[in-house]
């Protein structure tokens, strides 16, 4: 079957056994798989249950049941019920009981008509040129649990067309309601890079070419501490519609990172001034190992801000870290890593709420979706001390498939009443919600809301989009590595 007619052929769940709200161990390939806690088991469990029952309720095929917003609905309060058994109570997502079998009460809270703005996205570009350097025998990621992948051939990686362009136009852009993406670039020695920027400009043309304009934007890779990256950040700027910068302060080609306030550091922002893009988007969190732990953490941010009031830092997962529990921050006495450490460098830089420091939650959000405990804690943080208009919404899809399901998880995300008054933590309200969706970051990406909004509802995507309604597809699947062993294959490949 040629891949245009598994693109929307019936074969994407039939049974409806895949959830539509995912708390699984899938990484972005840049940590190893975290295993869930037995209230996330729990909570699939029960969501699983439910979704059968509710479906027989209301007389659907499981299937049909799982696509709606009563399924996704029904999810998410399995996943409040299991937390609350674990007494994990200082967030929930906040939907009526009726919600599982009313489509009217599920739409109430899962539903939206925000402007929604994904700065981080990836994709994998099934022809280009770092498939040569690859053994013939090699199949990079096609252990990926997609029903095209799973479909294709044994033989060939005609299979790597399932994770491409036309595939993240549909996760992305049919399957939620993501109205705009920034498509990013994972660090790499210069001939050796997964996407160059050459090959992600050619799919933003493909979505250009759907009469729409500013769907896709683009980053510019660049590690100061590689040679050559500095020095290309000029032909970079001359030769493509560059929107930030897009660096990882803990990687390098010898392993050993950097600072943004040392003298590499230094020099790839005034370069970036000198080029007028004046957003740097830094990989910040999700350490790639001990050499440079070190690297990782946000301690070097709020000087590095303080230095350049105007220059904005958009700190890519926010400084999460998997090894950190989130909980309160006390000034004063903050934690060698994770989100904390972001908040003592503002602190002690005096770089105050809404100024030139951005907090971006890919990964980070759906990393929170397992946990209302932390979940609380770490996005009452980044509001009140980051800014209300300085929290970022993004998703690191294609890896966890459509982002959907963090839309919908996030629509209903409540802090409690209780954490609001002890912690300082601002209310979840929609307003804020719409702010961190897309509206923050208009502002750095300097994009009109009017024309963006224009765009997105009367483009030729657009109108793809609602035939495509009439008869949707979603996978329900993630991309990334689920278990240790996929995540070292993964890392192996280049991934």
């Amino acid at each position: 079957m040629k891949y245009e007619d598994r693109l929307t052929a019936e074969d994407r769940d039939p049974d409806g056994a895949r959830l539509p709200i995912r708390i699984d161990t899938t990484s972005n390939g840049e940590f190893s798989p975290v295993a869930l806690e037995p209230h996330n088991i729990e909570g699939n469990i029960i969501a699983h249950s439910r979704a059968t029952e509710n479906a027989r309720r209301k007389g659907e095929s499981r299937r049909s049941f799982m696509m709606s917003a009563c399924g996704a609905a029904t999810t998410l309060l399995a996943v409040n019920e299991a937390n609350a058994r674990a007494a994990k109570t200082a967030a929930h997502f906040n939907l009526s009981p009726d919600a599982a079998l009313d489509a009217d009460a599920a739409m109430e809270a899962l539903g939206g008509e925000e402007f929604i703005f994904d700065v981080q996205g990836h994709y994998v570009n099934p022809t280009g040129a770092w498939l040569g350097k690859l053994p013939e025998s090699a199949r990079p990621y096609s252990g990926m649990p997609n029903a095209c992948v799973a479909a294709a051939d044994s033989e060939g990686r005609e299979y790597l067309n399932c994770l491409g362009p036309e595939e993240f136009i549909k996760d992305v852009f049919l399957d939620s309601d993501t109205d705009m993406m920034v498509l990013s670039f994972v660090p790499s020695k210069r001939d050796a890079e997964p996407v160059t920027i050459e090959e992600a400009d050619a799919t933003r043309r493909i979505v250009d070419a759907m009469e729409g304009d500013h769907r896709l934007m683009l980053h510019g890779r660049v590690n100061p501490n590689q040679p050559g990256d500095l020095e290309d950040m000029a032909r970079l700027a001359a030769d493509f519609p560059i929107s930030a910068w897009k660096t990882y302060t803990q990687w390098g080609p010898d392993g050993n990172g950097f600072f943004m306030t040392d003298d590499a550091g230094e020099a790839m922002i005034e370069n970036a001034r000198k080029l007028g893009v004046n957003n740097i988007a830094i990989h910040k969190g999700l350490s790639f190992g001990p050499k440079s732990y070190e690297h990782s953490t946000c301690a070097d941010i709020g000087e590095a801000a303080k230095r350049h009031p105007d220059i904005n830092f958009i700190l890519y997962h926010s400084g999460l870290d998997l090894a950190v529990t989130e909980e309160e921050f006390t000034p004063g006495a903050p934690k060698e890593a994770g989100i904390d450490v972001l908040c003592q460098s503002l602190i002690d830089a005096g770089v105050g709420p809404n100024k030139n420091v951005y907090a971006e939650l890919g990964s980070t959000w759906r990393i929170l979706m397992r946990d209302m405990d932390q979940a609380a804690h770490a996005m009452g943080k980044l509001v009140k001390y980051c800014g209300e208009d300085n929290v970022l919404w993004g998703t690191d899809s294609i890896w966890y498939g459509s982002p959907q399901d963090q839309i919908q998880a996030f629509r209903a995300f409540e802090i409690s009443a209780e954490h609001q008054e002890r912690y300082g933590y601002a209310p979840m309200t929609r307003a804020l919600k719409a702010k961190i969706f897309g509206l923050n970051a208009m502002v750095p990406y300097k994009i009109s809301l009017d024309e963006a909004k224009k765009r997105a509802s009367s483009d030729a995507l657009s109108a793809r989009k609602h035939a495509y309604l009439e008869r949707p597809n979603p996978s329900f699947t993630t991309y990334g590595p689920k278990t240790r062993r996929e995540f070292l294959n993964f890392k192996s490949l280049g991934g």
